[in-house]
């Protein structure tokens, strides 16, 4: 070998580094998974083993551990279960609920608790939710940002009642389903930029609190591109749960992949910015993107009803 000539990469240790990074990866997912069922465990009433099996908690895990790799337990333990009480609310209103005035109540006792109050003993949903504010609050940043969270919370619980109206018309009630762009407009009810936003006031990082804006920006696009690559995911699923799909609103079903990859081109642009203000928060959500984009090829979240 001549000076200055690199050596050939050595294919059996590169295949180890890279194992080893991904055995790394999936123990922190391991640890973050039991965490979650020992919450669920505290809360059986939200979390029946019908769907919530063990899998769930494991996928959840394994998402938020491949999406921010850098970080370790302690860092993902609240964005884990920020995830987890999303998965919970979304059962009580999709399935638990049987009318908006309903909707209404819980929203109002997640707002409250959300504002700083103390939960009834018998609402499982809003002292799970506190024991998550209380977590989030040992972050410096949530005092100067505790509005942002409030504000994105908010939207999801209203995004989840229209999306139950919109079931009601398919079930025949009155009222009319939505088109693609409304859909999409109401995206914020997969909960996904709510759970960034945790994860961002719990790293307190200043570089992410001073372009949280732009990043929450970035992260709408990237929650509706999610929202149909899990639609596209899990229309069987939908179909049987009575659920509403993007596959179900459009004429073409070829719609729904253009429509992801023009939402992919936007977050690119959206992105390419923030790679120079704030790196490791645009590669998590790149990585949210593809991680979502290769598990929805070949299992779901959920477990069996």
């Amino acid at each position: 070998m001549t000076p200055g000539q690199r050596s050939a990469p050595d294919p059996v240790e590169e295949q180890l580094l890279a194992a080893a990074e991904q055995g790394r990866i999936c123990a922190l997912a391991a640890k973050g998974q039991r965490d979650l069922q020992q919450c669920a465990a505290a809360y059986p009433d939200l979390f029946p083993a019908r769907p919530f099996d063990p899998a769930l908690f494991g996928n959840v895990a394994m998402a938020i551990a491949f999406g921010a790799p850098w970080c370790d337990e302690d860092q993902l333990r609240v964005t884990n279960r920020a995830v987890l009480w999303g998965f919970a609310v979304d059962w009580q209103v999709d399935y638990v609920a049987k009318s908006s005035d309903e909707i209404d109540r819980l929203a109002a006792r997640c707002l409250a608790v959300a504002d700083g109050g103390v939960p009834e003993p018998d609402d499982s949903l809003g002292r799970f939710l506190a024991e998550l504010r209380d977590e989030l609050a040992t972050a410096p940043a949530f005092a100067a940002h505790r509005a942002v969270w409030r504000g994105e919370l908010g939207k999801v619980l209203d995004a989840m009642a229209r999306e139950w109206g919109w079931k009601q018309a398919a079930d025949g009630a009155t009222g009319a389903l939505p088109d693609l762009d409304t859909y999409l407009d109401n995206a914020d009810n997969l909960a996904c930029t709510v759970v960034n936003v945790v994860h961002w006031i719990h790293a307190g990082d200043p570089a992410t609190l001073a372009h949280l804006d732009r990043l929450i920006e970035a992260s709408g696009v990237v929650q509706r591109i999610l929202r149909l690559v899990n639609d596209l995911g899990t229309y069987e699923r939908d179909l049987r749960w009575g659920d509403l799909n993007a596959l179900l609103l459009v004429p073409d079903r070829d719609e729904v992949p253009r429509r992801i990859a023009e939402l992919v081109a936007q977050a690119r642009e959206l992105l390419a910015p923030l790679r120079e203000t704030c790196p490791v928060q645009a590669d998590y959500l790149a990585r949210q993107i593809g991680f979502s984009s290769g598990f929805y090829k070949s299992t779901d979240f959920w477990g069996a009803l």
